[in-house]
């Protein structure tokens, strides 16, 4: 079975908690658009449900299945979220970001009531780091806040080469609310949640992507099945 066969059974699972009437959260990125395209589904079965997408990708891959659409403007609370993530550990914490979308995807979350993480079991890991690290910026003072982030890091004992995102055009990469990314290649983060809350004091930066304490259950899809992890 090939990671792309892991990813919709995963996805496919997490579809089992989707109830009529629920205001879902509607993350970005591969293992999330398999969820998208078996949502359709349902969709177009009778399901009646209404989404917030992370990213405009999502919104687009959404329209096209036929799930309707809402803002957080018109509505107050989330049921639920489904996402996936770069990386996930044992804690249940993440790093996501991968595709650039962590600032809606960590707003969506943050409003909703629970969220499920989708992915194949090489996300899961020991000790979050060996996927770099997003931090989302804005232009201005870019030199200051990318020495604060090494400051922030070297604090916790992760060291390494960050790096501008790049572009398709070979220009930095800008996100959906207009802002540059910093990937942060740290191979290992020893302390998480202190990285995350230094991270936030930093005022160039706009958000990162250290998910903590956001995934209430996490579905792993493996060569033996799939395995289920809830938060203690």
């Amino acid at each position: 079975m090939n990671k792309e066969e892991l990813k919709r059974k995963a996805a496919a699972r997490a579809l089992d908690e989707v109830r009529n009437g629920m205001k879902l959260g509607i993350g970005t990125g591969s293992t999330a658009k398999h969820f998208i395209e078996l949502l359709g589904e349902k969709v177009r079965a009778g399901l009646d449900v209404v989404g917030v997408p992370t990213s405009e990708v999502t919104r687009a891959d959404a329209e096209r299945c036929g799930i309707r659409l809402t803002t957080l403007d018109a509505i107050d609370r989330l049921d639920l979220t489904v996402d996936g993530a770069d990386e996930v550990d044992t804690r249940l914490d993440l790093i996501k970001g991968g595709g650039g979308a962590l600032l809606r995807e960590k707003i969506v979350a943050a409003a909703s009531d629970r969220m499920i993480v989708i992915a194949d079991e090489s996300k899961w890991v020991d000790c979050l780091g060996k996927f770099p690290l997003p931090v989302e910026v804005i232009p201005f003072g870019l030199a200051a806040t990318r020495r604060a982030i090494e400051r922030a890091c070297a604090q916790v004992g992760a060291t390494g080469r960050l790096q501008l995102r790049d572009g398709k055009d070979g220009h930095a990469f800008v996100t959906d609310g207009g802002h540059w990314i910093i990937d942060a290649h740290l191979g290992r983060i020893p302390d998480a949640p202190r990285l995350a809350s230094l991270l936030s004091d930093i005022p160039g930066v706009v958000e990162h992507g250290l998910f903590i304490g956001f995934a209430s259950t996490v579905v792993l899809a493996g060569t033996e099945g799939i395995r289920t992890v809830e938060r203690a």
